[in-house]
């Protein structure tokens, strides 16, 4: 019967990210394999403390991979930061049998697994977030697309900004991490690039304008990261300093969708399958990462713990190309 049959839970928790039902199609499949059963949990950690739980099969995994979002759905638990809560989850866990969960999703749902973990479920982490904020892992599940809707939508907004000799101030996601902003703006060609990591000067940013203006650029695109905010206020500033229409676009949750990219399929696959080897030998308390193109895993308070080096050099490329 399937009550004695050892299962391991997954879900995804957070912002939502391309690359998502990848990973739980590999986690599924990859578990179902080694002799689990797999139990699919809605909404995150509000399905684990409701018992919103429900059996995933090689099949209800088929034909997901493609697709943006999340088939299991996601949201925030405050309930799951107090002890009531977590106790209630460890009670469903037990109940259902689950050997451990994967969880996918960022350093709040890390904390989470290892609130669990430390309760007696083993739960390993995926990093799934499309700003790329996650301090020991090079890549995170999410990215790559993110970073290739933000490129195709900057090009469209470069049509009508070449058309009207105008500067598009676009801000682009990544709350605490300007990794987005900075590889697409490279990608784009962006006359400047506005980050939380690098301070920045608005008369700096209008002088790299007027310098390419006398070069014989007539449209300009200034990317920035959305921790700096006030996209408004910076195409205001420009267009008084400079003399240069200038105009905001604020990129939004359109880049959190959309089927992900091959890198983000590959990858999320890689890890969901390293994850559930971790869990097939009884290893939890872990958060499977990226280093140097290899899967590799951490502990969690470790990789919690850890603090993410901002990509300085390919910044000093950005400017010196920028003109």
């Amino acid at each position: 019967m399937m009550e004695d049959v050892k299962k391991i839970g997954i879900l995804t928790s957070g912002g939502d990210a391309p690359g998502m039902n990848a990973a739980v199609r590999a986690v599924t499949r990859a578990a179902i394999r080694k002799g689990f059963a797999v139990m699919g949990v809605h909404r995150g950690y509000n399905g684990l403390i409701n018992g919103d739980m429900f059996e995933l099969t090689e099949r209800s995994v088929s034909d997901i991979i493609q697709r943006g979002g999340t088939m299991l759905y996601t949201a925030r638990c405050p309930e799951f930061r107090y002890e009531e809560g977590i106790q209630k989850a460890k009670q469903n866990c037990v109940k259902h049998n689950l050997a451990g969960i994967v969880v996918i999703g960022g350093d709040g749902s890390f904390r989470g697994a290892a609130d669990l973990s430390a309760r007696g479920i083993p739960c390993v982490g995926l990093p799934g977030t499309i700003d790329n904020d996650i301090a020991c892992t090079e890549y995170t599940i999410g990215y790559d697309t993110a970073m290739n809707t933000a490129m195709e939508m900057v090009d469209k907004l470069r049509d009508t900004s070449q058309s009207h000799d105008r500067c598009s101030v676009v801000e682009v996601m990544g709350r605490r991490a300007g990794y987005i902003a900075l590889n697409a703006g490279i990608a784009v060609g962006a006359t400047s690039i506005i980050t939380t990591e690098v301070p920045y000067s608005i008369d700096d940013v209008c002088e790299k304008i007027m310098i390419a203006k006398s070069r014989g650029k007539q449209h300009f695109i200034i990317m920035v990261s959305e921790g700096i905010g006030n996209a408004d206020g910076i195409a205001k500033e420009i267009e008084n300093k400079t003399g240069v229409e200038s105009r905001a676009t604020i990129l939004g949750h359109v880049q959190r969708g959309g089927s992900p990219t091959v890198r983000d399929r590959v990858v999320a696959s890689q890890m969901g399958y390293y994850a559930v080897d971790l869990l097939a030998r009884g290893i939890g308390n872990r958060v499977v990462g990226m280093q140097n193109n290899k899967i590799v895993d951490f502990d969690i308070q470790e990789a919690l713990s850890m603090k993410k080096p901002f990509e300085l050099d390919l910044y000093n490329i950005a400017n010196e190309l920028s003109f």
